[in-house]
């Protein structure tokens, strides 16, 4: 309950035709189950007549119109510029391409700043940008014993020569939330610039990238209820002063010039719709910013709910050993592991009560190492638009068998 605003999880899984199989799905932070409308709104595109993009026949314009709508759904979501919203086929692709794009400014000297925190994909294309030019990486660690990363880490390694910060918004997992915009006012002071990872937070918060502080803001659609497709959002000045590789007929003006090949229209109209879905999560009026901040501050009431009824649960059983700090801000997500069991044992006998919460180090490789974790990392529950209070006991009961 926000207010008078109530979260009617039951209503809310009624647009989940996945749920109808009966798994209580964990697994959110890997992708989320889809709701109806979004289904509906692909597959009304690929039915439809469809052309590359223009203004002369229906088909083009109706394709013109699916890309300018889901530019505006996204920055409605991020508090962007329609201008400045980049789409690719993953957060992975889409940051490799901005790391070769931004390294062409880079020279020998200059310095990057990774943390341990993030998922690879925040860190290994700049990792390697850097060393096609040069560059020294500079590594900032969190605290393995509370999952925080402080802000002097990152700061602390900033100099004259720093050029980029690459930084997680949230940890996909241990859930941590840094201070981000403390961290980005530092690099701007710096004169760097900053690329912040958002995948994670996305789905769980209202997010203005302006007051992130983020020159580049990089999600994935299918995190939040969407389909599958990666987005980045800048300031549309900025991207103007970077120069991709590109086709020589493909248009230079931007955001198209990021994008390589033509969009994938019918992933571009379900990304649309499950942002309109998240705004009407509760009853709301206004704006569709304005309704998407009401419904997802109900979201994270009833998620955080979940989340502390399961750390309570987990907390309880004195086998289980949990990583990060329960009771800091975080995503509602929970690492743990079971003493005496290897990770995906826990795994494959969750998923034997149909509880769906994998085990890996889910490409946040680094930080699964620096816990002292491995390769092999540990068990990860998320919790979801989705996720009710007899699912999260039924997690709980089943790790409780072990």
């Amino acid at each position: 309950m926000l207010g008078s605003v109530a979260y009617d999880v039951n209503a809310i899984r009624k647009h989940f035709p996945a749920l109808a199989e009966g798994a209580a799905h964990f697994d959110g932070p890997g992708g989320s189950q889809v709701p109806d409308v979004v289904g509906e709104a692909v597959a009304a595109v690929l039915c439809s007549a469809i052309a590359n993009r223009g203004t002369v026949t229906r088909a083009e314009r109706r394709a013109d119109g699916v890309v300018r709508e889901a530019r505006q759904a996204v920055a409605d979501l991020l508090g962007a510029k329609p201008e400045g919203v980049v789409f690719g086929r993953s957060m992975t692709q889409v940051t490799y391409d901005f790391s070769r794009t931004l390294a062409k400014t880079w020279e020998a000297g200059d310095e990057v700043v990774v943390t341990r925190l993030d998922h690879d994909a925040n860190i290994r294309p700049w990792v390697q940008a850097a060393a096609t030019r040069g560059v020294t990486v500079r590594w900032a660690d969190f605290d393995p014993a509370t999952g925080e990363l402080p802000v002097e880490a990152v700061t602390s390694l900033l100099t004259d020569k720093t050029r980029l910060v690459a930084v997680t918004a949230a940890s996909n997992l241990l859930g941590t939330r840094p201070d981000v915009a403390a961290i980005t006012a530092k690099v701007r002071e710096a004169g760097a610039l900053s690329y912040v990872d958002g995948v994670h937070l996305t789905p769980h918060a209202t997010v203005d990238i302006a007051e992130l502080g983020a020159d580049f803001y990089a999600c994935s659609a299918y995190k939040f209820l969407g389909p599958h497709l990666g987005l980045l959002a800048a300031s549309p000045e900025l991207l103007e002063t970077l120069r991709p590789d590109k086709l020589v007929p493909s248009s230079n003006a931007v955001p198209e010039r990021f994008e390589l090949g033509t969009l994938p229209y019918e992933l571009l109209a379900g990304t649309t719709a499950a942002i309109d879905f998240l705004a009407n999560l509760v009853p709301a009026e206004g704006t569709r910013r304005e309704r998407l901040a009401t419904s997802l501050a109900a979201l994270e009431v009833h998620e955080q709910e979940m989340l502390q009824r399961l750390d309570d649960g987990l907390a309880a059983l004195p086998q289980v050993v949990r990583y990060g700090s329960p009771g800091r801000e975080r995503t509602p997500t929970v690492l743990f592991s079971v003493t005496g069991h290897e990770p995906k044992a826990v795994y494959e006998h969750l998923a034997s009560h149909q509880v769906n919460a994998p085990a890996a180090s889910f490409y946040a490789i680094e930080c699964s190492r620096h816990l002292g974790l491995g390769d092999a990392g540990a068990v990860r529950a998320g919790i979801a638009p989705y996720t009710t209070a007899a699912e999260v006991d039924r997690l709980v009961s089943a790790v409780a068998e072990l």
